[in-house]
């Protein structure tokens, strides 16, 4: 059965990069960054663009879990809250697929030391660190990376996923 990977956590947790190098281990598989869906300027959250990303994520996800060249499909993105990942998921209920969530967590001191190496403003970094609780809460499996690199977390994730 497909694998939908749904791979979250705070801006700055290295998702991105994770999920290129988890595609590139895992066979027949597919990356989708939510953030893709965001990449307006200016950047404006509101119902109307809220709404619009959500409907380009379904249908990619969707897309991709019909498409039988793909055996896992692996969709990053900040998802803080489960009604975010449930409203998401639901829409695509009438798909049959198996569903892993691995949450990407650190402590707030290697977040912020990752953060300032990418360069990120100040604002970002505090709102990451503010929402780094939201996750924690989250029924979903966690993957401290505050002492792990990118190959080391694939490694975990590969173990989670074939379970």
């Amino acid at each position: 059965m497909k694998k939908l990977i749904v791979v979250n956590g705070p801006n700055g947790f290295g998702k991105s990069a994770v999920c290129r190098s988890l595609k590139g281990v895992l066979n027949h598989s597919i990356c989708l960054d939510g953030d893709w869906c965001w990449m307006m300027n200016p950047w404006i959250v509101n119902d109307e663009n809220r709404a619009m990303v959500e409907n380009n994520i379904t249908y990619q996800l969707r897309n991709f879990l019909t498409n039988s060249t793909f055996e896992h499909v692996i969709f990053s993105w900040v998802l803080h809250r489960e009604e975010i990942l449930q409203g998401l998921l639901k829409r695509l209920d009438d798909l049959e697929f198996d569903t892993q969530t691995i949450t990407l967590i650190s402590s707030e001191t290697a977040l912020r030391q990752r953060m300032e190496q990418d360069h990120r403003p100040e604002e970002q970094i505090l709102s990451s660190i503010e929402r780094l609780c939201l996750y924690w809460n989250m029924r979903t499996t966690k993957i401290d990376t505050s002492s792990h690199g990118v190959d080391e977390v694939v490694e975990q994730m590969k173990l989670i996923i074939s379970q």
